[in-house]
């Protein structure tokens, strides 16, 4: 993890949650998001996409969000791109299952619009500087 954080790729099923967080994102943030409904469509938009940072929702119909992640990296291109879970399961088992998939951080649900991009900096921040571990928001 090197550099600024300056372009996500953000999955998220919800239409709402989705078109919300991207705006804040790319409004408040400054950063570039592509956005996906699904996992499905999220391979096809990664395929030509190098983002800096993968935020997933854990919860998806069809195939959720470690399951997508585990899809994405396979690709050679995103194999050590960072990963985060938005989530609103949170019980030690949940975060060691995330642990496991490769998070590099949680950001809880309900989202925060407003916080989400300042949120997402400070956890890409501290990992820069701390380097590995899991880092929940």
């Amino acid at each position: 993890m090197s550099g600024e954080l300056s372009s996500i790729l953000y999955v998220e099923d919800d239409p709402h949650v989705r078109g919300v967080a991207k705006m804040a994102l790319e409004v408040i943030g400054h950063f570039q998001v592509r956005d996906c409904g699904s996992g499905s469509n999220a391979l096809l938009v990664a395929a030509d996409f190098q983002p800096d940072l993968i935020l997933l929702d854990v919860q998806a119909p069809g195939s959720d969000g470690v399951a997508t992640l585990a899809q994405l990296r396979r690709m050679p291109h995103l194999c050590y791109t960072p990963a985060m879970f938005v989530t609103g399961l949170v019980s030690a088992a949940d975060v060691a299952r995330y642990v496991a998939a490769g998070a590099a951080g949680i950001i809880a649900k309900p989202l925060e619009p407003l916080r989400l991009a300042g949120q997402l900096r400070r956890l890409w921040n501290e990992r820069r500087t701390a380097g590995a571990g899991l880092l929940p928001v």
